[in-house]
C-alpha cells in the first residue's frame, strides 16, 4: 500500500494570508507579531489535521465477472468499509488493461462513520483475450480539509474478455416465447414436412399453410404445428486470422465479426441438435476443436477462441485444409470467412474449396469492403485520383471472380458486408437445414 498526503486548494489558499501578512510587516514592523501567530497557528492546524489524516481508515474489494463481453459495459462493484469517526467523501480510480475504458471513472461516493458504501464502474473491453484489472487508488480529504490523502491499494482481478454473448442471451430470451428465429426473420424455415415436433403459439413469420385448425379451436388461439429439422449433423467454422482480417469494419475487424456470427449461429446449430466446431489458422493450424453437440458445444468454442487474434501474415490455406481433411472424417458444413483481393490468393482457396467437396459442403462467406465500393462508384468523392479508383474497380474485379470460381466449383458463397453477416449467415444455415442439403 503507498500511501501520500497532498495540500488542498483549501490549505494554498489560506497560506497566502500569512505571506500577505509578511508583506505588510516589511513595511508596518508592528505587525510581526501577528504574522509568528497566524503562521503559527496554521502550522499547528495542519500537522494536527496531517496527523489525524495518516490513520487508516478505509478497506477496499472489487467484485468483477470472470468473464467481460467485448464491446459492452460489464459492471465492476467496490465494496468500501469506514473505520473513521466521521462522513468522508472517497474518490476511486481503479487501473484498467490496454484496449479497455470506464467513462464513469472516477467514482465518487460518501460513506457514513464506520459505515459501508457499495460503488459500481462500468468496464467497456474493445480487445479479447485475458487481462487483468490491477490497484485500487483512492481519494479522501482531512477532517479540516487542509489534506487530500492518496492511498494506493494493491488489486489483482484476473478477467478474460470474450467476443460478446449478449446476443446469445437476446436469443434465449426470444426461444422461451417460442420465437428464436424471429432474430433473423426466418422462422418459417424451422423444419420440413416430414416428422412432427409439437404445437406452439403462431409468430409473425410464420407462414398460414401452417395453422392447425383443430388445436387453434380446441386452445381458443392461432396455433400452428412445426416439425422436426434433421439433426446430428456437423458444421465446421473454418476462421482465417490473416492479414487481410485484421480491417476495421463498424468497429471491429472483420475476424470479431466472423467470430461473432459463428458464435452466434454455433448457438443456434446447438439447440436444432447439430455438432458445431472450428478451425483458426493463419501461417499454422491455432486453434481447432472438432464438432461436439450438446449445450456446453458454444461455450467450449469461445473458451478456445476468445483469445485467438488477427496477425498480419499471410494464412496458408493449404496447410489448413489438409489439417480439416486429416481430422474431420465424417462430411460436414464448412464455413470460410475470407477477405480476398488478390487473385493468386483467389485461385488457391477456389482450389482447396474444391477438394473438399466431395466430402464436406462448402460455405464462403465472403466480406465486402463498402469503402473499396465506394471508391469504386462513378462519380465518387471518396477516390482522390483515377489510380485509387482503378485500384478500386480491380480490387472489386478480383473479388467477383473469385466468387464465381467458387460457385463454378460447388461452393456455396456469401457475399455480405460486416454489419449484415450475422443474420445473413444465420437465415443461409437454416435454409439449408429447411432444403436438406447437409
Amino acid at each position: 500500500m503507498n500511501i501520500a498526503v497532498v495540500p488542498t486548494r483549501t490549505f494554498v489558499w489560506l497560506s497566502v494570508v500569512p505571506l500577505a501578512l509578511g508583506a505588510l510587516a516589511a513595511l508596518m514592523p508592528s505587525l510581526v507579531k501577528s504574522v509568528v501567530l497566524v503562521d503559527g497557528a496554521l502550522l499547528a492546524a495542519a500537522l494536527f489535521d496531517a496527523l489525524f489524516c495518516l490513520r487508516k481508515q478505509l478497506e477496499i474489494r472489487r467484485s468483477a465477472p470472470d468473464v467481460f463481453s467485448l464491446k459492452r459495459r460489464n459492471a465492476v462493484r467496490l465494496e468500501l468499509d469506514s473505520k473513521s469517526s466521521r462522513r468522508l467523501q472517497i474518490e476511486v480510480l481503479d487501473d484498467l488493461f490496454d484496449g479497455a475504458r470506464a467513462r464513469d471513472l472516477p467514482v465518487v461516493g460518501h460513506i457514513a462513520a464506520r459505515g459501508q458504501l457499495t460503488l459500481t464502474y462500468h468496464v467497456e473491453p474493445s480487445v479479447r483475450g485475458a487481462y487483468t484489472l490491477g490497484d485500487h487508488h483512492l481519494r479522501y480529504r482531512s477532517p479540516l480539509g487542509l489534506w487530500q490523502r492518496q492511498i494506493r491499494v494493491a488489486a489483482n482481478s484476473p478477467v478474460r474478455v470474450y467476443p460478446d454473448l449478449k446476443q446469445l442471451q437476446a436469443f434465449d430470451l426470444l426461444a422461451r416465447d417460442s420465437r428464436e428465429y424471429a432474430l433473423v426473420r426466418v422462422s418459417r424455415l424451422k423444419g420440413g414436412e416430414s416428422e412432427f415436433a409439437r404445437l406452439r403459439d403462431q409468430v409473425p413469420d410464420d407462414e398460414h399453410r401452417s395453422i392447425d385448425w383443430k388445436a387453434t379451436a380446441r386452445r381458443q388461439r392461432l396455433t400452428v404445428r412445426e416439425y422436426q429439422i434433421e439433426s446430428n449433423q456437423n458444421v465446421l467454422f473454418m476462421l482465417e486470422a490473416g492479414r487481410m482480417m485484421t480491417g476495421i469494419e463498424a468497429g471491429l475487424s472483420r475476424f470479431d465479426h466472423a467470430l461473432n456470427a459463428s458464435l452466434m449461429l454455433a448457438h443456434v446449430a446447438s439447440r436444432t441438435g447439430d455438432r458445431v466446431g472450428v478451425l483458426g489458422f493463419d501461417q499454422d493450424v491455432r486453434v481447432f476443436v472438432s464438432p461436439t453437440g450438446g449445450p456446453s458445444a458454444t461455450r467450449r468454442l469461445i473458451q478456445a477462441t476468445y483469445d485467438l487474434h488477427p496477425e498480419l501474415v499471410e494464412p496458408d490455406y493449404e496447410r489448413a485444409f489438409s489439417y480439416l481433411s486429416a481430422r474431420v472424417r465424417s462430411r460436414a458444413l464448412v464455413i470460410l470467412f475470407s477477405h480476398v483481393i488478390d487473385g493468386t490468393v483467389g485461385a488457391t482457396l477456389v482450389r482447396r474449396v474444391n477438394a473438399i467437396r466431395a466430402r464436406h459442403l462448402p460455405l464462403v462467406v465472403l466480406f465486402r469492403d463498402t469503402d473499396i465500393e465506394a471508391m469504386a462508384e462513378p462519380g465518387s468523392r471518396y477516390a482522390p485520383d483515377v489510380y485509387t479508383k482503378a485500384a478500386a474497380a480491380e480490387i472489386l474485379r478480383n473479388q467477383r471472380v473469385v466468387a464465381s470460381d467458387m460457385r463454378r466449383a460447388g461452393a456455396l458463397v456469401l457475399e455480405t458486408d460486416a454489419r449484415n453477416l450475422t443474420g445473413k449467415l444465420v437465415s443461409r444455415y437454416l435454409q439449408l437445414k429447411a432444403r436438406n442439403l447437409l
